[in-house]
């Protein structure tokens, strides 16, 4: 665990090395994850099959063993304790809540010119969401997958969970049944990614494929984009906590943590004005890691890429955080709003000393899908747009194309393409 001191001589260098530190997956992941995509686009459910039983110990041969039915979803849900059902069906309403107020309005307008202008906006025909199973069995996760492409139009949903040894757990088959999850595959990693985007018999393919998977799935996304649409490549997760003395260091360390926990390539940095109150941070982390059931990976997430930094003051935390662009950032001070306004890249912001980012994760309503690995600076998080694409559309009578057609003419046989410059002519008075 990295303590840096952001007046020391060697601080800029230091920082640089949190900043630029790879906790991603190493070139021959690509190349495995190539050979699975290959495999799949060749021999399709037969790959699937093989595939399964190698990395998952699931044979797919019944229909049960492939597709998981809406039955078995609605069982789930209504097996559910009386508190943990409660609890999903409040995330699921305050995510769609919040997504609902995403949706983008159509256009349409003349200008000046009498040229008719505008755009509309529709869904895509079908989405892929990818579940993770075994170590991530997030049913949160899917909520906030499946809800806003449900908000967004879509039609056909389709999503991809592995079934380590046949299990499932019935947490996710409930989440599906409250965001109605039209087919549930019992199939994951690489391979899945592949079948949503290139199709097996038993799979259609999707239009676009959103959802968290590990190093193999990320790296499927970002070899099928261009096929189909993705939400991002995600890495492990990050927070960032700014916080001032005024703070319980008991909180803050809990906060770190809970991002630790992950993985153990998840990265926890804390910035602050107190070389006291960073102390007390570090001491209570080592408490409470000790503690928990996942401290192990917590533990190991903290040694390696954790960091605590102290600055002269919390002014002084903004450029360090725009440069990290984490994909979470707490700011646990008394004036959270004026930070927030010079903060330029952030996946999602947290105000004040009471809004802890595990809530975010669950029941806020704001998407918990965000960019990681620094690409806050250019990507935002998952939303309703992700399953939307946006038609321009242009009308024009003959006044309209007279008022702007010369022009046109002049740029296409600028450009050496007189056939373009022809089919306006042609048209004009």
């Amino acid at each position: 665990m990295e303590i840096l001191d952001a007046s020391a001589p060697d601080f800029a260098d230091r920082f640089d090395r949190v900043v630029n530190a790879r906790r991603e997956s190493a070139n021959d992941v690509g190349r495995d994850v190539a050979e699975i995509i290959a495999k799949v686009g060749a021999q399709g459910d037969r790959a699937l099959a093989e595939l399964s039983i190698r990395f998952d110990g699931h044979t797919l041969s019944s229909d049960e063993d492939w597709r998981i039915p809406a039955s078995r979803c609605e069982q789930a849900y209504e097996e559910l304790d009386g508190d943990l059902r409660d609890a999903l069906n409040l995330a699921a309403e305050r995510i769609r809540s919040y997504h609902e107020a995403q949706k983008p309005n159509p256009r349409d307008y003349t200008d000046d010119a009498g040229v008719r202008l505008g755009h509309r906006w529709n869904a895509v025909d079908a989405a892929g969401i990818y579940v993770p199973g075994g170590r991530a069995a997030y049913p949160s996760s899917l909520l906030m997958n499946a809800i806003p492409a449900r908000v967004a139009g879509v039609e056909r949903l389709v999503a991809v969970t592995p079934t380590p040894k046949g299990e499932i757990n019935p947490l996710v088959l409930a989440a599906a049944h409250i965001a109605e999850i039209d087919e549930i595959w019992r199939v994951g990693g690489a391979q899945a990614i592949a079948a949503l985007a290139y199709g097996t018999d038993r799979i259609a393919p999707v239009d676009v494929i959103t959802g968290p998977g590990n190093a193999w799935v990320a790296e499927a996304k970002r070899q099928v984009f261009g096929t189909v649409g993705i939400d991002m490549i995600a890495g492990p997760s990050e927070i960032l906590v700014i916080a001032d003395d005024q703070n319980d260091p008991a909180w803050i360390a809990a906060d770190l943590l809970s991002q630790a926990e992950h993985d153990p390539s998840s990265q926890s940095i804390l910035i602050t004005d107190s070389a006291d109150f960073a102390a007390q941070v570090e001491d209570q982390v080592d408490v409470q890691a000790a503690m928990l059931a996942t401290g192990k990976t917590a533990r190991a997430a903290w040694d390696a890429h954790g960091a605590i930094i102290t600055v002269p003051t919390l002014d002084d935390a903004i450029p360090l955080a725009n440069r990290l662009a984490a994909e979470h950032v707490e700011l646990a001070v008394d004036d959270p709003e004026a930070l927030f306004a010079k903060l330029r890249h952030a996946g999602s912001v947290f105000f004040g000393r009471m809004v802890p980012e595990a809530v975010g994760d669950y029941v806020a309503g704001p998407n918990h899908v965000l960019p990681t690995g620094r690409r806050a600076r250019f990507a935002s998080g998952l939303s309703v747009l992700d399953f939307m694409k946006r038609t321009s559309f242009i009308d024009a009578d003959a006044d309209a194309l007279a008022a702007i057609g010369p022009a046109a003419i002049a740029l296409a046989e600028a450009e050496g393409l007189p056939a373009h410059a022809q089919s306006i002519r042609l048209r004009l008075k």
